[in-house]
């Protein structure tokens, strides 16, 4: 199965931790949404990332292959969050069925700390993203 990460699991460092067979696939875009952060996190002192609907929006973020004992500790990482099916494209416009996790509930947005802010931008590095 195909997992969207638009947050701090683009970093491959946090995803080998998190789930060592997690297999990076390719580059995509999830459209009609944007990326707030909303809430507060302990661990990371601050916002954390979330996807909101916004027509005509646009999420960059990666496709990783992932075995289901992935998406149950990805579930145990993701507390807080909900899963949901989203279909994202790569760069040539093809379709790709895959999970994402949105921040459960409404949190009110709030701006992110530095470090957690350091683990995205180093995951769109990985990746390659501008």
């Amino acid at each position: 199965m195909f997992y969207f990460a638009y947050g701090s699991n683009l970093s491959k460092k946090q995803m080998l931790e998190r789930c060592p067979d997690a297999k990076p696939r390719l580059i995509a875009t999830l459209p009609n949404y944007k990326l707030v952060f909303v809430g507060w996190s302990r661990k990371w002192h601050g916002g954390v990332a979330t996807l909101r609907r916004s027509t005509g929006g646009k999420v960059p973020g990666a496709i990783y292959e992932i075995s289901e004992p992935c998406l149950q500790r990805l579930d145990r990482y993701e507390e807080g969050y909900t899963r949901f099916k989203v279909t994202v494209f790569d760069d040539i416009g093809n379709a790709v069925e895959a999970i994402a996790y949105v921040k459960s509930g409404q949190p009110e947005e709030a701006p992110p700390s530095k470090e957690y802010l350091a683990v995205i931008q180093q995951g769109y590095r990985d990746w390659d993203i501008t």
